[in-house]
């Protein structure tokens, strides 16, 4: 199964090199359960010209994905969302920790900080 549901966006302007915005968008899907283990990554030419972004840059960050262990490359075939991965526990891990992100940015913001100052 291919995964056409999920849209990467990357923005250019913000700063974060793409390759890391694409490897954590990524990452989000898989933690959020949108992509799931065995399901198969859209195609480097194919995701670069969706984005749009140079497909070396689409191969770096799927191949630091790999490193990561969230994905697997099958040489010939493409790139897939590992099969060993426990999604539960991310999910899981993901649910816990987003109240305690939510509260510190909350108390960041009271501190005066912008959503940039927040983000770095």
């Amino acid at each position: 199964m291919t995964v056409e549901h999920v849209i990467f966006r990357l923005n250019p302007q913000s700063g974060v090199p793409m390759y890391l915005q694409l490897i954590e968008q990524v990452r989000h899907a898989i933690e959020n359960g949108a992509v799931r283990p065995g399901e198969q990554l859209p195609g480097i030419r194919k995701l670069a010209e969706s984005i749009p972004m140079n497909p070396n840059t689409v191969a770096k960050a799927y191949k630091e994905l790999e490193h990561l262990g969230l994905v697997e490359l099958r040489q010939g075939s493409g790139a897939f969302v590992s099969e060993r991965l426990n999604t539960k526990e991310l999910t899981d891990r993901m649910k816990t920790a987003k109240p305690i992100v939510e509260k510190a940015v909350e108390r960041l913001r009271d501190l005066g900080l912008n959503e940039e100052e927040i983000r770095r």
